[in-house]
């Protein structure tokens, strides 16, 4: 009777616990995958408000240096305010004759009102139009 070297033996182990371990990772994924696809998203009303031309968008931001200067200091200015979420520091922002004009999502309606006054005291903003939107969990 031959024997089996001890790390042949690890080797094998190891490679079985990881095909059981792959297995049960690809099994979690497909019935939670399964579950985000059984409730779609509804975001009609979003696109709708998108699609009209009251809207701001990035097409609408001005050329203007003034503007443009005030733009990067609007993002300084919430960038640098660390008591504010990822996704208050990544809002849309378009600026155009010193109205800026906020669009996306942030985590709370307080933060909502944190975003709007951090960008309303930054010099040479004139008006502030807030359009965020609050996440729903």
């Amino acid at each position: 009777m031959r024997h089996i070297p001890a790390i042949l033996l690890s080797t094998a182990t190891l490679a079985l616990g990881l095909a059981m371990t792959t297995d049960v990772c690809a099994q979690q994924h497909a019935s939670s995958s399964a579950a985000a696809m059984s409730a779609p998203a509804d975001n009609s009303a979003l696109n709708a408000r998108d699609r009209s031309s009251q809207t701001a968008t990035p097409f609408d931001q001005s050329n203007d240096k003034t503007d443009i200067k005030l733009a990067a200091a609007v993002r300084r200015a919430i960038v640098k305010d660390k008591s504010l979420s990822m996704s208050a520091h990544n809002v849309k922002l378009v600026v155009a004759g010193g109205v800026v004009t906020l669009r996306g999502p942030v985590d709370s309606a307080d933060e909502k009102a944190r975003v709007e006054s951090v960008v309303q005291g930054v010099s040479g903003v004139s008006r502030v139009d807030n359009q965020l939107d609050v996440k729903t969990q």
